[in-house]
């Protein structure tokens, strides 16, 4: 009868054990990100370790992230928004406080990270990715020297140029090009760079945002401008493609984590956010997404040859 009993308490304790090691264990857990933005083995390993569901959901756009979260301001646990948008978010009451108590691996990161302009302090938002902004070209087809933004409105590439689809960078450029600063406020500088876009268009083949890797790769136009990283895939996918950033400077995007001041499950958010941000967890997505890592000790697991 004894043995009897102590085999059946075996695994009663098994469960508490397991219980206290996930204490959010069945929990679903809501994820925004952007498409292909992740190692999906990185959400298998956080679900083992954790016991929490994650539900996956993706964006092409910040614009379109936005809408989404203020029609459904509750429906989201965890977003990857870019610094613009996050500050946006942040004037406007729609980002959680987070708690760097239950975020022990944000220590991690590289120190001029920590306090973006956009986001003193780091109190609503924490770095995932970072990169530039440049143009991608085909090497069989742009023969000349490309270090500044005017081949972007070059008619010998008419029908051949891709324009990211994305308003604030798109606009970014258009400032640079004509010498002002990507973040004026002056209306004047604002309508010359819509003057400039509008002067653009005839030429695009399109706006563009993940339709550029299809395009690129194969093939089917000489210029794009889009993000470092991604241009880095496409690069491993066509030996013939290339990237540059113009003499006349560009700018760095950042894309961090933030939890919506409507989420549902904050405790488990927290626990998101720092899994993503463990060395191992980093390094594995930069290696699938070619982003540049925020994290200090990911940084040192890196391969310098590849």
């Amino acid at each position: 009868v004894e043995a009897a009993a102590e085999s059946a308490a075996e695994p009663t304790e098994a469960a508490a054990e397991e219980s206290a090691e996930q204490p959010y264990a069945g929990t679903t857990l809501t994820v925004y990100n952007w498409y292909d933005y992740i190692d999906e083995a990185v959400i298998d390993l956080f679900e083992e370790e954790t016991g929490i569901n994650v539900e996956y959901v993706n964006f092409t756009t910040n614009e379109e992230m936005y809408a989404k979260l203020e029609a459904t301001p509750g429906a989201y646990d965890v977003l990857f928004p870019s610094d613009y948008i996050i500050e946006r978010l942040i004037k406007e009451d729609m980002l959680a406080e987070l708690n760097y108590d239950n975020m022990p691996n944000a220590a991690g990161l590289m120190e001029w990270l920590k306090s973006p302009d956009y986001d003193e302090g780091g109190k609503h938002s924490v770095a995932y990715m970072w990169g530039t902004v440049g143009y991608l070209y085909n090497t069989t087809m742009v023969d000349e020297p490309v270090d500044s933004w005017d081949i972007l409105w070059d008619e010998k590439y008419s029908g051949n140029i891709l324009m990211i689809g994305n308003q604030r960078d798109a606009i970014a450029v258009a400032l640079k090009r004509l010498g002002f600063s990507m973040n004026t406020t002056s209306e004047t500088e604002l309508l010359g760079a819509e003057n400039e876009l509008m002067k653009q268009k005839e030429l695009l083949q399109a706006y563009v945002m993940d339709q550029s890797y299809n395009k690129m790769e194969g093939n089917s136009a000489a210029l794009c401008l889009y993000y470092s990283g991604d241009a880095l895939a496409m690069m491993e996918n066509n030996p013939d493609l290339s990237f540059a950033v113009p003499d006349e400077g560009s700018n760095y995007y950042m894309d961090s984590m933030c939890i919506p001041k409507n989420a549902k499950n904050v405790d488990e958010a927290h626990e998101y956010i720092n899994f993503m941000l463990e060395a191992e967890s980093g390094l594995r997505n930069c290696e699938e997404v070619y982003g540049s890592t925020p994290n200090k000790e990911t940084f040192k697991l890196l391969d310098p040859d590849s």
